[in-house]
Formats: structure tokens, sequence, C-alpha cells
């Protein structure tokens, strides 16, 4: 079995809706971003202290694993910060305290943790790993880490979350007699813990209707269907679909913005940021097809960028500056400067920032922005944040 899935569970909300999509994916590399890697050392960190304290390793072990993962010669080293622990501790305190209450229910209460999930009775060669599945009185319970901060993932209707659970059930179904699915993520940074409660009968409903759209992702059939889920797609480089899609703004280039309707202008907000996120991800593309395979594209060229002028040894220079002509720390030296509350965090971690700092944190009103009305955050009113204000 290969490390990844065809119909990977996580790509789930693309190839139900653009089905060729998932043969098209695999022509190109996957090369995973930052925000991938960190995931991953998170969930490593998460499954470490699991295992500590359900007490399947010793503290010992635990410590040299964790210390292991953390040091410069691991390959997630440089993601590691103090705030981590903090997150990865909520999803883990989460975790226990479900199983605890699950014990309370079901002395035969089970706790699985990185259970390989099989669902391909409905989705060719459908695999995927489940983080945490909690057992007991006719419920199963999945959970899933979401490390991720950007973009919020609740598990309302969600695909992903839906085929853990599918999978968990046809693994577990034959030795627990199995009535009710409870589907949650567990989202530290964005969010929050969310769940999605199903009947057996609903979700083995739901993995029959999804069927169909599955087989013909799997054989590559379908139209190409662009849209918000092409945000993580590799493909979409060279999706003349997506090119087209997101051209189409071009409808608009020959009108002032006070001749657009109310209409066309909400069009044009809902699309701007898919447009330039999708224009700077074909910039990239094309510039290192350039640099690292030789590739011309016609009517462009390589050129060397500008140059940023810099200090080759600091302290060298501000000795011939101070001692060898006399300039003063004033002139040559930058005054200091307290980090950012970033930074701080990520050295302090953020709970303890906050304990340290307290009253001395202060967040103003942010700026007004537009958001579509699916976004959780309040409306912003005028006459509300000008009293704040005053």
């Amino acid at each position: 079995m290969s490390k990844h899935a065809l119909l990977s569970p996580s790509s789930a909300h693309r190839w139900l809706v653009c089905t060729p999509s998932a043969r098209l994916e695999s022509q190109y590399p996957d090369s995973a971003g930052e925000s991938a890697k960190e995931g991953t050392f998170a969930h490593k960190l998460a499954e470490l202290a699991l295992q500590r304290d359900l007490k399947t390793i010793g503290d010992m072990k635990y410590q040299q694993e964790v210390k292991a993962l953390k040091s410069g010669k691991s390959r997630f080293g440089d993601y590691y910060t103090r705030d981590m622990d903090e997150y990865v501790g909520e999803y883990v305190d989460l975790v226990i305290q479900k199983f605890e209450d699950a014990k309370e229910k079901d002395t035969e209460a089970a706790l699985l943790l990185e259970q390989s999930l099989d669902f391909s009775d409905w989705v060719p060669e459908g695999f995927g790993r489940g983080d945490a599945i909690v057992i007991a009185d006719g419920t199963l319970e999945i959970i899933d880490l979401k490390y991720g901060r950007n973009t919020p993932v609740t598990a309302a209707n969600n695909p992903q979350i839906r085929l853990y659970g599918l999978g968990a059930y046809n693994t577990f179904g034959a030795i627990y007699d199995i009535e009710t699915v409870c589907l949650t993520i567990m989202q530290p940074r964005n969010g929050g813990e969310s769940s999605e409660v199903l009947s057996v009968g609903d979700l083995l409903d739901w993995a029959v209707s999804i069927q169909p759209s599955a087989q013909k992702a799997y054989e590559g059939k379908g139209d190409l269907t662009p849209g918000p889920h092409c945000q993580f797609c590799r493909a979409a480089v060279r999706c003349r679909a997506l090119a087209a899609y997101q051209l189409d703004m071009a409808k608009y280039d020959f009108k002032d913005a006070d001749q657009l309707t109310d209409t066309e202008v909400a069009d044009v907000l809902a699309r701007t940021d898919e447009l330039v996120t999708w224009a700077n991800k074909v910039k990239s593309y094309a510039l290192t097809e350039a640099v690292e395979h030789d590739v011309h594209w016609p009517g462009w060229k390589l050129v060397e960028g500008r140059a940023v002028r810099k200090i080759s040894e600091p302290d060298q220079a501000a000795e011939v500056l101070s001692v060898q002509y006399g300039h003063t720390e004033d002139e040559i030296y930058k005054p200091r400067e307290l980090k950012t509350i970033t930074q701080l965090e990520k050295i302090i971690g953020k709970k303890t920032l906050a304990d340290e700092l307290a009253g001395l944190l202060i967040k103003p009103p942010g700026k007004p922005t537009l958001v579509p009305e699916s976004d959780k955050r309040r409306e912003w009113n005028s006459a509300q944040n000008d009293f704040k204000a005053i």
C-alpha cells in the first residue's frame, strides 16, 4: 500500500467536486509546505503525549522522543515553539477527557491512536489514518487534530472527517455494537472544538451517495470544476479550467468601479483573493521551472534581481567605524527594540507571556474589513466602535 492514497481524505473536498483533479495532481510533485510540516510535527508531539498519559510509554521514553523531535538533527526541529506545547496540550486534554467520560458510561471503553482506516468499499483504494478514536456505549467518536491557524475547519459536512469516521466504522463495526458516529475536529489555533453527530445509517447513506463521484475521480473522468477548493491543488498552476475561471474577471476590465452594479462589485470581492493567490502560484511555478529546469517561457527571460547591500562582518565594521574613525555608538547602533508579541510568544509561550504581561497586552479595535457573510465574526458597527474609541 502506498504512503498516500490517490483519493486522500484531506483532498476529498476537491475530488468530490472536481473529479479529474486527483489524477491530474498525481502528475505533480507533492512538496509539502511549511504549514503541513508544522502540522506533522504537532501530530507527532500529540501522539507521544497521549502515549505517555495512557502509560503505553514511560516518562523517560517520552522525554527522549520529544527531545529528539525538537533537536536540530530532527527534520522537524525548526517548527518547534514554546506555545506549540500549549496548543497540542489542548488537543491531548480533550482526547483524555473524552476517554474518561466514556469510561464512566462504559467500563469497556476503548481509546485507539493513529489507527489505519480503510474505506475502500466506497472509495477505490481509499484509506487514511485516524488520530484518536474513542468507542463506548454504542458510539464511535473520531477526533482529528488540525494545527493550522489561517483557515478555520469545522466538522459539519466535512468529507475528510466523514471518510475517517466511515473507515473507523468499517474497521471496528464488526467488533463493537456501534449505532452513532461522532466526528470531532480540534483546531486549537482557530476555533477550537467542533463536532458532527450522525447515525450509522446516515453515514452509510452519505457513503453510498459519493460512490459515483469517487469512482469517476479514481478513473480521472468528469469535468474540471474550478472554485475555492482549488487553493491547494498541485495542478492549479497548469489547469486551463481554473485559468479560464480566474481570467473571467477580465469582463470587468472596461468598466469603472462606479459603473458596476452592487452584484458585480460583490462578485469581484468574492473572487479577488482567489485570483491573487492563483496568479502568485503561477508566477512562483514559472520562476521555479525557469531556474531549476531551464524552462524558457515565451516572451520572458531570467535576469538577476535587485540586490540588497549588507555588511558581511558587523562586529568588524563597528570596530572600524568606532575605533578607527571615532564614530559614537549612537551613530552606528540602533536603539534596543522589544521583539514583537509573536516572536516573544514563540520563545516564552503564549499563555506564559499573557500571564507575565497581564495588563500590558492590549488589543485595539481592528480596522474594518470586508468578509463573506458566512464569516463568524460579529458585524462591524461604526457607532459602537466610535464609542469604544472615546
